[in-house]
């Protein structure tokens, strides 16, 4: 784990015009995948774990086993709740240890999405931890990617102020998921919420984003980029493949080639964002 907390880091990242790979892992090969590739290149990664993976792992068990691969692996590295949307699970997640928090309240009205996002803001201070919060429209697994509802600066401004959050995500032309055509990011509009907001920027659905839009996003204040649906295609893709025209049923000879696909792309992605 990390010496320092990842509010800090954050803030270093703002300073340097750099930023944090944010990885979802979903079970221990998809981890080690991760760590296998920030181990090699020697650089800082983000693990990062939904409800539906805390659901599927256990919360304990999920923890454990990001601390301890952290510690084995070597790898500076944080622990954070994507995309909460209760209180309650925020609150575990904290007193389970995580580094930093999201909470996800980007759907409801915008004095709603304040409200909670200060409740959390309150709680996370306890336990000196990073709170990320989300404004505008990013669509999610199964939501419409034709609508549009791109983050404004001055709302994003207010909604800094009235929270005191230490990271905003934020749309500006990202979705989670595949895209069906290639993203265009509105850098403009990321200019102008940086400067409105001075606070460390997330972009989340960083699958499928070409690696020279990436780059120009952190040149412009995207501190924190979060890739979670390509680690479990390529996974999944992997798996199938090897499966295929192979009737092993030794796991510990089928998981291997998967593994690597992960390091791969991770590898990949960490030297887009580390450039």
């Amino acid at each position: 784990m990390s010496k320092n907390n990842m509010i800090s880091k954050l803030r270093e990242m703002q300073a340097n015009n750099a930023c944090l790979l944010a990885t979802n892992f979903y079970n221990y090969e998809t981890l080690r995948g991760i760590l296998r590739a920030a181990s090699n290149l020697n650089t800082p990664v983000i693990l990062q774990l939904t409800k539906s993976s805390i659901d599927y792992m256990g919360l304990s068990v999920a923890v454990n086993l990001a601390k301890s691969s952290l510690e084995e692996y070597n790898v500076e590295g944080w622990l954070h709740l994507d995309h909460s949307i209760t209180f309650e699970l925020v609150q575990e997640c904290l007193d389970m240890g995580f580094d930093s928090v999201m909470i996800d309240a980007s759907e409801k009205p915008l004095e709603e999405n304040i409200e909670i996002t200060q409740k959390v803001v309150e709680l996370a201070k306890q336990y000196g931890a990073n709170v990320e919060a989300e404004l505008g429209y990013i669509a999610k697994l199964g939501q419409s990617k034709e609508k549009t509802g791109f983050t404004d600066p001055e709302q994003a401004r207010y909604f800094v102020q009235q929270t005191g959050i230490n990271a905003l995500a934020i749309a500006i032309g990202s979705a989670h998921g595949f895209y069906v055509t290639e993203p265009k990011l509105d850098l403009n509009l990321l200019a102008k919420i940086r400067t409105s907001t001075n606070i460390p920027l997330v972009l989340h659905g960083g699958s499928g984003i070409p690696g020279n839009s990436l780059k120009e996003a952190i040149n412009l204040g995207i501190c924190k980029i979060n890739l979670a649906t390509e680690i479990k295609n390529i996974f999944m893709q992997t798996l199938k493949s090897s499966m295929s025209h192979n009737e092993d049923i030794d796991l510990r000879n089928v998981f291997p080639s998967a593994i690597e696909a992960v390091t791969e792309l991770v590898s990949e992605k960490l030297r887009i964002v580390n450039t």
